[in-house]
């Protein structure tokens, strides 16, 4: 599993750019659950938890 998938102070994205890529990363692994991390300024990833999204 790789845990920091882009370090966003080494890019030059814009927000909607990085939205997109979380978009894009998720879709092509959908295990895991990638979010932006503000303390490490990176979109990282972590394992899902319960199996997958949330139904009703």
């Amino acid at each position: 599993m790789q845990d920091i998938f882009i370090d966003v102070r080494e890019n030059e994205l814009t927000l909607t750019e990085v939205l997109r890529k979380i978009e894009e990363i998720q879709s092509e692994n959908p295990d895991l659950e990638i979010f932006l991390d503000g303390d490490e300024h990176a979109i990282r990833s972590r394992p899902r938890k319960g199996g997958g999204r949330f139904r009703i």
